[in-house]
C-alpha cells in the first residue's frame, strides 16, 4: 500500500531563507520550487511559494511561504519540546561539528542528551520549528529489548497513563 513518504510538509516564514539556512547548517540541497496563486486542490485564491528541500535518504523537506495569511503560532496546548522534526546524522563526530557551526553562528543548541540509543541536539530553525539531530548509539541487543516489550508498554500505558518501566535501563544507567 504505502510505499514511503513523499514528502513532509511545513510553513515557513520566508521561503529564500528557509532554503539558505538548511543549505547552510544541514546540506540540505534545494530541488524544487512550485509557486501558484491559488490552491489546487480547492481552488481558493492564496498565492503561495511551496519549497522542497533533499533531506537524505530519498527523504524531502518541505515547506509553504504563505505571504497573505497571519503569521503562524503555536498550538498553546502542546509542550514546546513534543513537536520538532528528527533528523539522523551518520555520527557523533558530524551531530558535534553541527552543534559547533549553530552555536558558533548565535543559534542556541540545546544538548546532546543521551537518550541510550541515540545523542541528540535541538534547535529551532528561522521559522521556529523545533529540530532534531540524532546519531545513534544503540546496539542491536538494546534494538531487541525494546522490540520485545513494546506491546506490553503500550498497553500497560493505556491503561495508566503512567511511564512503563519494562526499559528502565534506558534512562537508569543499567543500559548494556
Amino acid at each position: 500500500m504505502i510505499k514511503k513518504i513523499h514528502h513532509v510538509a511545513y510553513r515557513c516564514k520566508d521561503a529564500k531563507e528557509t532554503v539558505e539556512w538548511y543549505g547552510k547548517y544541514l546540506n540540505m540541497r534545494f530541488i524544487l520550487a512550485i509557486a501558484e496563486n491559488e490552491v489546487p486542490s480547492t481552488k481558493e485564491p492564496d498565492p503561495y511559494m511551496h519549497i522542497f528541500l533533499d533531506a537524505g535518504g530519498g527523504n524531502v523537506l518541505a515547506f509553504f511561504e504563505l505571504p497573505t495569511k497571519p503569521p503562524m503560532g503555536r498550538d498553546p496546548n502542546t509542550p514546546e519540546w513534543t513537536q520538532h522534526l528528527a533528523l539522523e546524522v551518520d555520527s557523533m563526530d558530524e551531530l558535534l561539528a553541527t552543534k559547533a557551526k549553530l552555536e558558533a553562528d548565535g543559534i542556541k543548541v540545546v544538548g546532546p542528551t543521551d537518550h541510550t540509543i541515540f545523542k541528540s541536539i535541538y534547535f529551532f530553525d528561522p521559522s521556529g520549528h523545533r529540530l532534531e539531530l540524532a546519531a545513534n548509539t544503540g546496539t542491536p541487543k538494546m534494538a531487541k529489548m525494546l522490540d520485545d516489550v513494546k506491546w506490553e508498554m503500550l498497553e500497560e500505558w493505556s491503561r495508566t497513563k503512567k511511564a512503563p518501566r519494562h526499559a528502565a535501563w534506558m534512562h537508569d544507567g543499567s543500559a548494556s
